[in-house]
């Protein structure tokens, strides 16, 4: 199994997205790509600690490739918002690819370069493509949120 990391928001609807797709074979939600160890919601949720909420997805290569993942990662929101997905806004809900190594990193830089160069989108695509540093899980009550709940769709995603 490997392991793909991404940010697009409200890590409660990316998370659903994902583990819809057949080659996922679990994810968990959390923070990654700030600097505040251990990281909490509370902490994340107010802006300081550099962290975005991410989306951790184990998939089986066999099954899906992470090129796939990342074609649609572009589908579920929308990569031309600063900062922003829907009414959360702020540094934690940024777009972000989080690659865990070198053929991750290329992979998500051909597709940003590809989509931006597509003529699809009306705005430049913001989207960092970053290394995975530590990734903090986020509390048991985010995981699987709106599975735990029922809720079929929710957060802003396309």
């Amino acid at each position: 199994m490997n392991k793909a990391t991404f940010a697009a928001g409200c890590f409660w609807g990316v998370e659903a997205a994902f583990r819809r797709l057949e080659g996922v074979t679990d994810t968990r939600v959390g923070y990654t790509g700030g600097s505040t160890p251990n990281a909490t919601y509370e902490q994340v949720c107010g802006g300081a600690t550099g962290h975005a909420e991410a989306v951790e997805v184990t998939f089986d290569p066999v099954a899906i490739s992470y090129k796939d993942l990342v074609e649609y990662f572009w589908q579920i929101h929308d990569p031309t918002t600063l900062n922003r997905q829907g009414p959360d806004i702020g540094t934690q809900y940024r777009s972000a690819i989080f690659y865990n190594d070198a053929d991750q990193e290329a992979v998500a830089r051909q597709s940003k370069e590809e989509l931006s160069q597509s003529g699809r989108l009306p705005r430049p695509v913001v989207t960092e493509v970053e290394s995975t540093g530590p990734f903090f899980q986020a509390e048991d009550y985010h995981q699987q949120y709106f599975e735990k709940r029922g809720i079929a769709g929710g957060c802003h995603l396309r």
